[in-house]
């Protein structure tokens, strides 16, 4: 079985991810750690050095590769992923099951609120101009992010809550 978790920055993709793979015993991977393993640089360094047109092939070469190596996985990719390199196909291949984690922009910016340090592309974004920023964002990201087969609202719903509703469409 092959799973991919989409999903804004702080939509919940690798805790999600994480529990999911203790639900049924699949192993979880994060492409963007693939993605630092394989360059032995943070994503921020690879953004900051070589730029993002760079960052973005290398980001298509390996989900290709993985998807094709992996027999059975649950992915978290990068907030932007499906949005380049026509990687949004991926999510409509007969062999995967797609879903688009979905929070609303107030979900959202609560969470990045709260972890701006870790999260380079809004850390220097302030607090009043998050939410125009990830309303944005959202707007230019939606086509892709619908491509998933699923999509899963998280809005006021615990990581079991959400984790039960993937499950129960994994049938």
């Amino acid at each position: 079985m092959k799973i991919i978790l989409l999903g804004y920055m702080a939509s919940g993709k690798s805790t999600i991810g994480k529990e999911l793979s203790e639900i049924v015993g699949i192993p979880f991977y994060d492409l963007d750690g693939i993605i630092s393993e394989k360059e032995n640089a943070s994503i921020n360094f690879i953004f900051e050095t070589k730029g993002e047109i760079y960052f973005r092939k290398v980001e298509h070469q390996l989900l290709q590769e993985f998807h094709q190596q992996k027999d059975s996985y649950i992915l978290a990719l990068g907030g932007g992923t499906p949005c380049y390199a026509n990687n949004h196909l991926l999510l409509q291949d007969e062999t995967v099951h797609s879903f688009y984690l979905r929070g609303s922009i107030a979900t959202l910016v609560a969470r990045l609120q709260k972890e701006k340090a870790l999260r380079p592309l809004v850390a220097n974004i302030p607090n009043e101009e998050l939410t125009e920023f990830v309303a944005k964002h959202l707007f230019d990201r939606n086509y892709y992010y619908q491509q998933a087969k699923h999509t899963i609202a998280i809005d006021a719903k615990s990581i079991e809550e959400i984790v039960a509703e993937i499950t129960s469409k994994l049938t």
